[in-house]
Order: C-alpha cells, then sequence, then structure tokens
C-alpha cells in the first residue's frame, strides 16, 4: 500500500517556507509564522511578507501558544511526528540574571556553564548576550579573577568557561569589546600568562583553553591602539612564536598568524620578531602545512621582517628558504606572488653575495621571476620582477641555467 498522504490545515502552514509551523509567533500585522523563517526576512526585509506593512527589525515576535498547542494536537491526531515544545529564546532579563550570579562566588561556576551553552547554542543568543552588556561583565570577571591569589569556589574549569564564553561571543558583532580592550594592557598580560601554562597553575598542556585564549588575543591585538601595539615586549613575541612552533590547534595556528601580521606594522615590532626566533619557525610552518590563507599571512610576515638586515640573515641562514621562496611563486595567489619578490628585492638590494645569486638560479627562483613577467600578473608585480632581475642581470645572464631570450625580450638588457 502507498503512503497516506495528509493534508496540512492551510492556517498551520507557515507562508514563508511553505512548511507545517514548528515555533508560531506572531507580528504586529497579525499574521502568524514559523520563527525562523520570519526572523531570517527581518534580517534583510522591513515589512510584512503577506500584509506589506513596514516593520522594524527589532520587531516583536508574539508567540503564539494557541497555535501550537492546536499543531501538535493535529500532529497526534493524524499519525505525524509532535512538534516539539520550542525552548523559551534568550532575552536580556535572563542574561542580566545570570551576570547578576557571577557576583556571588557559589553561584559563579553554575552561571558560567549556563552562560556557556547559551553562548554555544546560537548567533541570535550570542547577540543577545552582547546587547545585554555581557561582554562588559565577563572581561571584568576574568580580569577580577586574574588579580585575586585565590578564588572561593572559583576553579580553572570557571576559568576555562569564561575564556570559552568570550570566545564564542566575539563571534558577532562587538564594539564594546573594542572599547574594553584597546587600550588593557592587563588584558593582554592576562592572555600572554595562560598561553604560557603560567596563569593561576592552568596546565600548559589545556590546548583547548589556550585555543581559546589565542583567538581572543587575536581579536584584542586587531583592535589595540597603537600604543598598546607598540608596547608589546619580548616576552610576548617569544610566547606567539612558541605557539606557531608547537601547533596545538589549526585555529591557534591561524590566530598567531594574524597576530604576527599586525604586529609586524610597527617596525620597533620587527625586531623582537626576529629575535623570538619567528622567521625559522614561520618557515618550517610552511614547508610542513602549506595552505593558502596560512601562506599568505607567513609570507607577508616575512616579507615585512626581511626589510631588516636580521630577517634576511635569519631567512638565508635556513637551508630551504630561498627554495621555499621560489616554489610558492605563482602557485598560490597574487598575493604571495607580491610578497615573494619582495622578499627577493630586499635580499638582491642588500644581501646578495654570490653564493645567494648562484643560489637562486640553482633553486629556480630566477626563472620564476621570469615567469611572473610572462604571466597574468598586474603591472606592478611585473615592474618589481623586472627591477629584481636587473640588480643581477650580467651574473644570470652568463648562466645555461637562464633563457637569455626571457631576459633581453622582456627587460631589455
Amino acid at each position: 500500500m502507498g503512503e497516506i498522504v495528509v493534508d496540512i490545515p492551510t492556517y498551520f502552514v507557515c507562508p514563508i517556507s511553505l512548511n507545517i509551523i514548528k515555533d508560531p509567533v506572531t507580528l504586529a500585522s497579525g499574521i502568524t509564522y514559523d520563527r525562523e523563517s520570519i526572523e531570517q526576512w527581518l534580517s534583510s526585509s522591513d515589512y510584512c511578507p503577506v500584509t506589506k506593512l513596514p516593520l522594524h527589525k527589532d520587531t516583536d515576535l508574539t508567540p503564539n501558544h494557541t497555535l501550537r498547542r492546536l499543531i501538535q494536537a493535529w500532529c497526534t491526531s493524524n499519525g505525524v511526528d509532535r512538534i516539539p515544545t520550542p525552548k523559551s529564546p534568550l532575552n536580556k532579563g535572563h542574561v542580566h540574571k545570570l551576570i547578576r550570579e557571577l557576583s556571588i562566588p557559589r553561584l559563579q561556576l553554575k552561571s558560567l556553564v549556563k552562560l556557556a551553552v547559551l553562548a554555544s547554542e546560537s548567533d541570535k543568543n550570542r547577540k543577545c548576550m552582547v546587547e545585554a552588556g555581557f561582554t562588559k561583565a565577563i572581561v571584568s570577571f576574568i580580569l577580577k579573577t586574574s588579580a585575586k591569589k585565590t578564588c572561593v569556589m572559583m576553579t580553572n574549569s570557571g576559568f576555562e568557561e569564561a575564556l570559552s564564553i568570550l570566545h564564542q561571543i566575539l563571534r558577532v558583532s562587538n564594539d564594546e569589546f573594542r572599547v574594553l580592550v584597546m587600550e588593557n594592557q592587563e588584558f593582554v598580560d592576562v592572555l600572554i600568562r595562560v598561553l604560557r601554562g603560567s596563569h593561576m597553575d592552568i596546565p600548559r598542556d589545556n590546548d583547548i583553553m589556550r585555543t581559546h585564549a589565542v583567538s581572543i588575543l587575536k581579536a584584542t591585538i586587531e583592535v589595540s591602539s597603537i600604543g598598546i601595539l607598540q608596547r608589546l615586549n619580548h616576552d610576548f613575541f617569544k610566547t606567539i612564536v612558541e605557539i606557531v612552533r608547537e601547533s596545538i590547534s589549526h585555529q591557534a595556528t591561524k590566530c598567531v598568524l594574524r597576530i604576527l601580521f599586525e604586529s609586524c606594522q610597527w617596525s620597533q615590532n620587527k625586531l623582537k620578531i626576529i629575535e623570538a626566533g619567528a622567521v625559522l619557525e614561520l618557515i618550517e610552518l610552511e614547508l610542513t602545512t602549506p595552505e593558502k590563507r596560512i601562506t599568505e599571512l607567513i609570507f607577508g610576515i616575512l616579507s615585512s621582517v626581511c626589510s631588516c638586515a636580521d630577517g634576511r640573515a635569519k631567512l638565508l641562514e635556513h637551508a630551504g628558504g630561498i627554495a621555499l621562496i621560489s616554489k610558492r611563486m605563482i602557485r598560490v595567489s597574487p598575493l604571495v606572488d607580491d610578497f615573494t619578490i619582495k622578499i627577493l628585492a630586499s635580499i638582491c638590494k642588500f644581501s646578495a653575495t654570490t653564493q645567494v645569486l648562484q643560489e637562486m638560479l640553482n633553486v629556480g627562483g630566477v626563472s620564476k621571476l621570469c615567469m611572473v613577467l610572462q604571466a597574468d600578473n598586474t603591472v606592478q608585480v611585473k615592474d618589481k620582477a623586472k627591477s629584481v632581475l636587473m640588480l643581477h642581470s650580467r651574473f644570470w645572464s652568463s648562466s645555461p641555467c637562464i633563457h637569455v631570450y626571457l631576459l633581453t625580450r622582456e627587460i631589455a638588457i
């Protein structure tokens, strides 16, 4: 026998999705929709889909409990899977209550666990928490907890929950976080201590907590003031480079690379990054885990630090440095091409020993520069490649490794 088709009453169907309503809510226009469908609609439209009456994006969605019960009863009587009673959406009042409980030692951990669950459920919950002022509360909580040598009823798991929640809510737009941390050196110091495993007896092998900490640190550095960025010290960069070396997680690696990329835009940080051993670690990372975005960040950092003599020296110190730069050219993205040519330009202009120039020939670096001239690159990138080739054209043109006609055609030697 074929399946029995049950006709769904029209008023049980959402006008948007045309499916049975699971969580009925009624607008000021008097029309009832499924909550998920109308919320998605209102995220990009400002009127009722049925009546076309204007609506505010934050308009009240009134739960229609009567209709929900009717739908559930109909499902039961018609052999249809019963629509479960939906959870009430998070509201600011509930968030405020949980924030107040953070100040009560015996309720702190319980409140944090509840907040962590809410933050992990949806962007809507995270947005509600931010709008309720939770960002200030959790940043303040982290700083106060860190300042105490002992904390009654607070354990490492509680601090871990706090970092997890902040990590989650930073996934939504958060202007308040910018205001709170842009001049907050203490907050940066707390996160660095967590990453070093020297904070509140937190074990260094807690990779989840450290991943959350480095993600928060990245968000902090991205909004920090110039003053904070210029005051980053050697211990800061040593810790960051250790995270690169340890590769505790893919997310952590991308975050620390972003931190280094943002930091090296300031000249006083370049030497600190070099002294922390970043150049060799970045080359090793690229040799083992090539990925487009990671490669772009790595070469962006190398391009910046190679403007310093110490940075170039460290890159040339690695046996595979020049070969790696040559290999990645014209293989990843135009952005990487730009960075690799900048690196080679700095080396050829300031560190071009006979050994270095010969190595560029041997590993195909000069050939790749010639290929840049033939490839579909911007005029700017081609001009940079030409200028590098012209710096030592006599040395390279006499080598059988290079097709002389490429040089004569493109740069008119």
